[in-house]
């Protein structure tokens, strides 16, 4: 038996030295498969090994689906080896280089029926109400969750990361992005990004930049001096890339100054690559490409889904543009070279095991997300929270009997059990793509389940006369109202669609104790308002999201969202009173569509900051949202030199628990424009303090000075404002700032 021990033991031995020797002899073969390298130094060691046709392979990209309806080549099969997802850049398999797979995934692992039929995923709120918790938890949550549902399905890229900001009020993508301010925009986008790729997936950020109408996008020509566009759309993509490290930028369809953005040598390679160092790749939106030499040159990496675009720019072009030198064979090496960094960044080289989708832990993490971006706008006479003792309740409009609704366009996820309704969409380019999806949660079951001891009703609101009557019986009534938006085609107004309006008045004429909540992809008019006591803003809400409305509206959760974008009063408040463009009539992707320019005279004052320089009064302001108790501020200490550091005291003085958003703004001692400089969000118990700092990143203090170039700080007094919204201030101060100019 000894013998026979010894006899295994030296087998086993000679087998493992085999290995061994193996593992060896198969580092030294590929070197970089050696994770203690940089990624870097592996992207180095990779390209050495790579021919020219292995390089072109990666920078070209397909469409990853079959859009049936459509017609060719969009309608084609899609490339072997693609699962279905919106993109797919084939692998290197000899160098042990995985496809890329790639997945729309703003608000969930999109998989709209044109793409992935039958496919399911959870879906997260809108990005305006995941804005509107001011938590970069709640961001970090939402996008690990959509990175571990993703990889679970087979993909390792997803185009998300939007951060477009909200110039316009009525941009059909408002619902996709986090609002108008930089900073709040970068912060919660950037969490979003790491959330994903901490789960081993590859996050972009999107779209680079200037994208901020849907109206014309393909050819419109967004006008903006680079100051202004340094301290608002670029600094929000800038604090979102320092804090989330996509693997990937998307440049936009647009033109920016003449150029389009994914051509733009300005934006790409001296302000993304050369200013801040960017050092993963920039793939292209779809259809976005319009060259090959000037493309490449001007920084784009990758054609992506060249088959959306007039020509394969990124096959035979750019070999022969490689081969003739107009494209130097360096510029080739650096854009695979990004993609390699990325890929060994992110983890995309080591394998990792498919684990099943938790359903319950993701529709948890949909429904906090909702609950949290949920803005309690009006609260008249504290009809809010309701009382579950209620006998007669009144539920009227928005399909509540059936599902909460989303946006739509290419971020369209169907949500696991399948959609409640899907309705035709009405008019406009969009309606021959996409659908009007309900996610399956019913606020009116939710209610229910709420108030057991209630009769709730249900009335769609389409026979005004049958909701004035269920309102009349009612002792109060819950309306909801939607406005429905998309990708491709933006808002033709600020007023709720299909007569809403007028419902909603007349049902508040009924029945005084009306409750108005909003499931809207963007800020709307309420010419009701003063006949309405209560006003919820719930966006579109997700996952679980009929649960989410009925725990405020029942006072089971607190509202705490504060709102990430202005509310206008009217059209006539805005810089363009009219969408620029919405005369003209454009095609689905572009084609021969009409340019037109698109001026931004207001510069850098945009969103709550227009409004403060021309003294408009908003129908509610940035940052405004109530909840069910009340908060006071006191004991300011400010501190200068540098940057602005702050703390001071927030105290809860109602009898409910609820979480606060304390908004610290400063303004130069030129009298310039006031700005978000930071925030905090805590949750406190009745009679509760809490002692809150908050330490302001310098550029926030700063004026971009493109002669320096960079941002540069102002000698002077900085005043400070701190309190509940950009309008509702408790505590003023000022502070000595002393001059100072940073880097791009």
């Amino acid at each position: 038996m000894d013998r026979f021990r010894r006899n295994l033991c030296a087998a086993a031995g000679a087998v493992l030295a085999t290995i061994a020797g193996f593992e060896v002899s198969a580092q030294e073969a590929r070197p970089w498969s050696d994770t203690s390298l940089t990624p870097d130094r592996r992207a180095d060691l990779l390209i050495q090994a790579m021919g020219l046709d292995e390089k072109l392979q990666l920078v070209r990209g397909h469409f990853g689906a079959t859009m049936k309806g459509l017609p060719p080549p969009l309608n084609a099969p899609p490339p072997p080896g693609a699962i279905g997802g919106a993109g797919y850049e084939a692998g290197v398999e000899r160098l042990g280089i995985p496809a890329l797979q790639e997945s729309d995934a703003g608000l969930g692992v999109a998989n709209g029926g044109h793409l992935r039929p039958g496919d399911q995923a959870t879906p997260l709120p809108s990005g305006l109400a995941q804005a509107s918790s001011w938590n970069p938890e709640i961001a970090y949550a939402g996008g690990a969750m959509i990175g571990r549902e993703a990889a679970s399905k087979g993909f390792n890229v997803l185009l998300a990361g939007a951060v477009n900001l909200a110039r316009d009020p009525r941009n059909g993508r408002n619902f996709e992005y986090a609002g108008e301010d930089p900073l709040l925009a970068g912060v919660l986008v950037g969490q979003a990004i790491k959330g994903i790729q901490d789960q081993g997936v590859v996050s972009t950020i999107k779209h680079f930049a200037a994208n901020d109408q849907e109206t014309g996008r393909m050819v419109l020509n967004a006008q903006i001096d680079e100051a202004a566009l340094r301290e608002t759309d670029l600094l929000a993509f800038q604090i979102a890339i320092e804090a989330g490290e996509p693997g990937a930028v998307m440049c936009a369809y647009n033109r920016i100054n003449g150029d389009y953005a994914c051509e733009h040598d300005f934006l790409l390679n001296k302000v993304l690559k050369g200013d801040w160092g960017y050092r993963g790749w920039v793939m292209s939106d779809w259809g976005g490409v319009h060259s090959t030499v000037k493309a490449a040159n001007g920084g784009l990496d990758q054609q992506s889904a060249h088959s959306f675009d007039r020509e394969d720019y990124f096959g035979a072009p750019l070999k022969a543009a490689v081969m003739s030198g107009e494209v130097p064979p360096a510029r080739l090496d650096d854009m695979a070279r990004r993609i390699l960094r990325s890929m060994f960044a992110v983890g995309l080289t080591e394998a990792k095991p498919r684990l099943p989708i938790d359903q319950a832990a993701n529709a948890a993490v949909a429904q906090r997300a909702a609950e949290e971006g949920i803005v309690l706008l009006k609260n008249q006479g504290d009809l809010l929270p309701m009382a579950s003792r209620l006998k007669r309740i009144a539920v009227i409009g928005g399909h509540a009997d059936v599902g909460v609704l989303s946006g739509a366009g290419s971020s369209q996820v169907i949500a696991f059990g399948g959609s409640a309704l899907e309705l035709p969409a009405k008019g406009g380019p969009a309606a021959a793509l996409f659908k009007m999806v309900y996610h399956p949660s019913s606020p009116l079951l939710a209610i229910r389940a709420a108030a057991p001891g209630a009769k709730v009703t249900f009335t769609t609101g389409d026979d005004l006369a049958a909701a004035v009557a269920a309102a009349r019986e009612a002792e109060i009534v819950i309306v909801f109202a939607e406005q429905w938006q998309t990708e491709i085609q933006d808002a033709p107004s600020l007023n709720l669609p299909d007569g809403q309006d007028a419902l909603i008045a007349a049902v508040a004429g009924a029945n005084p104790r009306t409750v108005v909540v909003l499931e809207t992809g963007n800020p709307v008019t309420m010419p009701w308002l003063d006949k309405t006591p209560a006003v919820l803003a719930a966006w579109y809400p997700g996952a679980r999201g009929g649960q989410a409305i009925a725990n405020i509206l029942f006072g089971k959760v607190s509202p705490s969202g504060k709102l990430p974008i202005t509310f206008p009063a009217s059209e006539a408040q805005l810089p363009r009173p009219v969408v620029p463009g919405s005369e003209l009539t454009f095609t689905l992707f572009g084609g021969n569509d009409p340019p037109f320019d698109v001026p931004y005279p207001e510069g850098s004052a945009m969103g709550y900051k227009w409004f403060e320089s021309k003294s408009l009064k908003p129908l509610f302001a940035f940052g405004h949202g109530l909840t069910y108790t009340r908060f006071a501020y006191d004991g300011l200490e400010a501190r200068g030199g540098q940057t602005i550091s702050v703390t001071f005291t927030v105290r809860n003085t109602g009898a409910r628990a609820a979480a606060e958003i304390a908004q610290v703004y400063a303004t130069p001692p030129s009298g310039g424009l006031r700005r978000l400089i930071g925030w905090r969000k805590v949750t406190l118990a009745p009679g509760e303090s809490r002692r809150l700092d908050v330490v302001a990143d310098p550029r926030l203090l700063a004026a971009f000075d493109t002669a320096a170039p960079g941002w540069r700080v102002a000698k002077g007094a900085y005043s400070i404002s701190v309190g509940a919204s950009s309008t509702d201030t408790r505590l003023s101060g000022s502070v000595e700032i002393a001059a100072q100019t940073l880097k791009p």
